[in-house]
Order: C-alpha cells, then structure tokens, then sequence
C-alpha cells in the first residue's frame, strides 16, 4: 500500500493547490469572510472556510481506500471517518458563514465526539509512562468525548495567526506518522499522510501574508483526524500503546497549553465562552514579535515536543516523560510571566 498512500497524498496536494484560487472565489461570493475585529488582528476582510480546499481531498481519498480495502476491517474506518468528516466540515461552514455562537460550536463538537466513539474511534487506555496503562472501563465514554472536545478547541483558538495552527497541524502529522511507520499500522500511517499533504499545500497560501483563512471549516476537521488518528480504537491501534494518549499530549503542547490558559483567564473573568484577544500568539505579538517569527518559534517548540513525543516509541519512558515535564513547565513559566508583563 506504501505506492498508493504516496500516489494518494501527492493527489491530495494538487487537489489542494489547485482548489485554493476557488476557494478564495467561493468565499468572497458567498460572503464568508473573516472581517477586521477588536480581537482579531488582520486589517482586511479574509477570505475563511479554507479547509473545503484539503478537507474535500482528504474526504475523497479516504473513501476511495475504503472502497479498496473493501472487506477489511480497516475499510470501516476509512468509511465512518470520511463520513464524520463531511459532517465536520458542514458543521465548519455553518460557522464560517453564519458566525454561530460559542455555546452551538460546543455542541457540535460534543456531538463529533460522541459519533467517533461510536464508530470506534475511542479510547479505551490511557498511556502511563510509568508503570502499567490505565483501563478505562466506563470511563472511555466521558474521556472520549473531552478528548475530541479539547483537541478541536485547541486548534481553534491557535488558529488566530496566519498560518500557526495549520503549521503546528503539519508538524504533528508528521509525528504520527512517524510513530505509524514505526509499528507498521496502515491506518496510521495513511491518515497521517492524507491530512500531513494536505496541510502543507495549504500552508503556502495560509502563512503570512494569508491569502485565506482554514477557518472553523479547516479547524475543525484538522482537529477531528488528528483526535482520530491519536485515539485508542480497537484492531486499527493494536500495538501503539504509547499512541494514547502521551504522544498527541506532548505533539499538541503548545496548542493544549494555550487551551488551559484560556480557561483560566475566562474563569477568572466569569466567561467561559467569552472570545478575547489574550492567547499566546496575541501576547508574543504585543511584544513587538512579527507573524512570521512568531510562527516559526511555535513551529520550532512544536517540533521539539514532537521528537520527544517520538522517543516514548523507541526510548525509556520515564526519562523522557521527566523531559517533557521540565520543558513543559518552563512553557508555562514564561507564558505566566508573558501575561503578567503584558497586563502591566
């Protein structure tokens, strides 16, 4: 299959780079554009809805492999995630177009998360770099659905610079792929293949200057094969033990770090659902940092992560889990003292 997963992800390439210049036509016609706002830091309208550019590839190839892996049990992921994915996508342009409100974009995304666990997209363990894995019994429904819940939202709220969060999309991609080849798992390596070209055709359009936006509609179906890919199935995850949930964890740092510190800083405020202009990127850039730098040192930081995340397949665990944990603490040292600064 290695011929046509090749063959598949340079279509997916094309597809993207050739549906881009429509895409952008699409958007403008069907006003759905990304405006100039207090929390947004563009000063043009932009086209949004980027993600029908790779998302519709992606979708395409991932059933054409289901129709050729047909009697397999492989066949039926392909399926079912293809299908959930056109739902992701709708869900997407629905918001791009109509600007949904906080609390309708959460239930779509708990509603995303209840259907992948349903089809088998679930997890069942959770990795413990040391000792034994944890068996989730009940506890895989909830936890199932917070982890398709948190992953959407952290590529949402990244995605507020051109190019960041379809960037960090592609370095993660690569991650899993890696992991993929190394324990041979065909659904891994394909899935991560399939999204890894189909972000990096994309990105040439998307960094800054960005000519359009992924949008809600490329967000959320990065985030939703991502979350499939990285999350413990049944056959299709036999053998990637370390795949839940530490290598996504520590792949999606900085992502996953921005998402807690969101949470806390609306807490504090008493609006959860509350959009500010206060992530990260917005405090880097407050520091006189420009987009492009900004960027590659979140995409540098991503990679980082992303070796480390790599070493739990081939190395101790507990050495490298102690690894991340000091480097992650010393991301969240100096985004507190980032925020800190900034405030005064």
């Amino acid at each position: 299959m290695t011929t046509y997963i090749i063959l598949a992800s340079l279509f997916i390439a094309f597809a993207t780079a050739i549906l881009v210049p429509w895409n952008i036509r699409f958007s403008t016609r069907h006003g759905i554009l990304a405006l100039p706002s207090e929390r947004r830091i563009h000063k043009r309208a932009i086209p949004e809805a980027g993600g029908l550019s790779f998302g519709l590839p992606v979708v395409a190839i991932q059933l054409l492999f289901a129709f050729f892996t047909r009697g397999q049990e492989i066949s039926r992921f392909f399926f079912e995630l293809s299908t959930v994915g056109v739902l992701a996508i709708t869900f997407g342009l629905i918001d791009d177009r109509f600007e949904s409100r906080a609390r309708h974009k959460f239930l779509w995304q708990i509603i995303l998360g209840v259907i992948m666990y349903i089809i088998g997209y679930r997890v069942y363990y959770l990795t413990n770099p040391l000792g034994e894995h944890f068996i989730l019994g009940w506890m895989s429904f909830p936890i199932t659905v917070l982890w398709y819940v948190i992953v959407i939202n952290a590529i949402n709220l990244i995605d507020g610079m051109d190019g960041l969060a379809t960037g960090i999309a592609a370095i993660v991609c690569g991650v899993l792929l890696v992991v993929g080849i190394k324990e041979q798992n065909l659904l891994v390596i394909s899935l991560s293949s399939f999204l890894l070209a189909g972000s990096l055709a994309f990105l040439k359009y998307n960094f800054h200057p960005a000519r359009i936006f992924l949008g809600e509609t490329g967000a959320q179906f990065i985030a939703l094969n991502i979350a499939a890919i990285s999350t413990a199935g049944t056959a299709q995850f036999k053998g990637i033990t370390s795949m839940t949930m530490m290598i996504p964890l520590a792949a999606l740092g900085i992502p996953l770090l921005d998402v807690l510190l969101a949470i806390s800083r609306r807490l504090r405020v008493g609006r959860i659902f509350k959009a500010d202009k206060a992530h990260i990127h917005h405090t880097m850039l407050a520091f006189g940092f420009s987009q492009k730098v900004i960027s590659v040192i979140v995409y540098f930081i991503t990679m980082l992560f992303g070796l480390i995340a790599i070493g739990f397949s081939f190395t101790d665990k507990k050495i490298l889990f102690s690894l991340l944990m000091v480097l992650l603490a010393l991301i969240v040292i100096i985004a507190y003292i980032f925020m800190r600064m900034e405030r005064k």
